[in-house]
Parts: structure tokens; C-alpha cells; sequence
């Protein structure tokens, strides 16, 4: 199984970076791994809320494959412990499922569509991120999840 890990927007940040590479680094020894920044849409400072969001399910869901599973990062999904998160990874792989995408939406959230496609729709918590420092706490939840299931000692319940 593959974790793509999907992002709208410019490359990551100096202070996330660093923190971001080290856990997909981390992860990668469990999952094959991979982060994709999608291009925001050209000149969206002419664009209204929701035209931007068309624009960005555009490429998200020309970019997705028919049988990827798509996790949509949203605040209003279901919040995940992390053994939960766990057992949902050991669950997708258990499925055969070749790419488990998780996607961190733009700015203004996701288009309707995209809810419409997502497998699973996901909240790291009733708090709101920037979305730099949600790609840190995805890769690093991850990680954390990936060491639940080989019962390794990073994660302490």
C-alpha cells in the first residue's frame, strides 16, 4: 500500500519543512510514501470562494485514480485516536487498497465534489491549523500509527 499525501498549495514552509521531511522519512520505512503539492489555481485573487474550490476539485479529482481511497482532512470528520488511526491504516491495507490518498484542501475547504468522492473524511481535531503545520501533524500521526501497528515504543498509551 501507498500513502500519497496531497496538498493544495506552495511548497512547505522553512519551519515545517524539516519536521515534515523527517516524518514521511520515518514513515516511509513502513509505507511507501510520497507528498504531492497541488498547484493552486492561477490568479485566484479574481476569484470568489467557490470558484477557487471548483478550481481546485478540478485537479484534485483529475489527478485521483477510480480505485484510490480518498482521506479528506476536514474539521468536520470524524476525529481518530491514534490506535484508531491505526487500525483504519491496518484496515486499508487489509482491503488492498494500492493508494490511500489524504488530502489537506486549500484555504477555503474543498468543493462539494470532492466530499462527494471521499472514502473518509477526517478531523485531526475540533481546532483549526494552518494548513503548513497540518501536513507536519499528518505525517507525524501517521508515523505514530505505523509504529501502533508493528507495537514499536514510539507511541505510549
Amino acid at each position: 500500500m501507498r500513502i500519497c499525501l496531497w496538498a493544495i498549495g506552495k511548497s512547505h514552509e522553512p519551519y515545517v519543512k524539516s519536521g515534515t521531511d523527517t516524518f514521511t522519512k520515518r514513515l516511509s520505512h513502513y509505507f511507501k510514501t510520497e507528498w504531492t503539492l497541488l498547484p493552486a489555481p492561477k490568479h485566484s485573487g479574481m476569484l470568489s470562494e467557490l470558484d477557487i474550490r471548483k478550481r481546485e476539485a478540478d485537479v484534485i479529482l483529475e489527478w485521483l485514480q477510480a480505485d484510490d481511497y480518498l482521506v479528506l482532512l476536514d474539521e468536520k470528520g470524524k476525529e481518530l485516536s491514534s490506535p484508531e488511526l491505526a487500525k483504519f491504516l491496518q484496515q486499508r491495507a487489509n482491503d488492498g487498497n494500492k493508494n490511500v490518498v489524504f488530502l489537506i484542501g486549500g484555504a477555503f475547504g474543498v468543493d462539494a465534489s470532492v466530499m462527494k468522492r471521499a472514502n473518509f473524511t477526517w478531523s485531526l481535531s475540533k481546532l483549526v491549523f494552518p494548513h503548513q503545520l497540518v501536513r507536519l501533524i499528518l505525517a507525524e500521526q501517521l508515523y505514530r500509527a505505523a509504529t501502533i501497528l508493528r507495537n514499536e515504543k514510539y507511541h505510549h498509551s
